[in-house]
């Protein structure tokens, strides 16, 4: 059957000389592949909307469990602003790989709400890092793998004073040892981005300090528990370490 469907190519794969097999996170239908026959002649239609991070409404006819079949697509963001900045395309494109690999364990609809509103909010030129690690902490709760952020995580006592990857989340002032200890705002924040509607934010003013805190928390905590591995993460932390 014909149908239009919402969704964004997260993973571009070529076939034979002039096609293209599409992998696409779809609203309706989750991740379906997608043939774009004759996509890389010039002449064709689709040569532009089959690249990567081509978010649209696609017409294809679809096929459960198989290849469906690319008929046209209609953009509904470029994401221009992105595709313009190494920067901001660097953070899209991990933010699409891990979606992806997080879609693989837990395929829950919400998750392409979430990648479609982190790349929007940095297509709008809201701070890249922070967005990214809002995403970061939410999909540890589909990966099964939460931070305790609700007291310590050894005694659970409320006065914490730390953040430890080792202990899995908050550590109090009994319970610390030899961790690094953490500002009082970086505390705070950690817990507000598991919280945080992205669609409603409006403003980012965090002091830089405190981000990388945050940051360097939510590097060290999926580097020990989710397994995951991403060559574009790897990339980008060459980044952020030159900034």
């Amino acid at each position: 059957m014909v149908i239009d469907v919402e969704g964004i190519i997260i993973k571009v794969t070529d076939y034979k000389d002039s096609s293209k097999i599409l992998e696409i996170l779809t609203k309706e239908y989750g991740l379906i592949g997608v043939i774009a026959k004759g996509c890389k002649s010039i002449k064709s239609n689709l040569r532009s909307v089959t690249d990567r991070l081509t978010y649209a409404t696609f017409t294809i006819y679809y096929k459960k469990d198989k290849l469906s079949i690319l008929s046209e697509a209609s953009i509904i963001n470029n994401f221009s602003n992105i595709k313009k900045d190494i920067e901001k395309i660097s953070y899209a494109s991990f933010l699409i790989d891990l979606t992806h690999q997080v879609y693989k364990q837990n395929n829950d609809e919400n998750l392409y709400n979430l990648l479609i509103s982190a790349l929007t909010k940095i297509n709008d030129n809201f701070n890249p890092l922070i967005i990214t690690n809002i995403i970061e902490l939410k999909y540890l709760g589909y990966l099964g793998v939460m931070p305790n952020l609700d007291g310590c995580s050894i005694c659970g006592s409320k006065t914490v004073v730390t953040l430890s990857s080792s202990h899995g989340g908050y550590l109090c002032s009994k319970c610390h040892t030899n961790e690094p200890i953490v500002s009082d705002k970086a505390i705070k924040l950690v817990r507000m981005y598991t919280l945080v509607d992205i669609d409603k934010i409006s403003k980012l003013d965090i002091n830089k300090d405190v981000v990388y805190e945050v940051n360097n928390f939510i590097d060290d905590y999926y580097d020990r528990y989710t397994g995951l591995y991403l060559k574009s993460k790897s990339f980008l932390k060459n980044i952020i370490n030159v900034k």
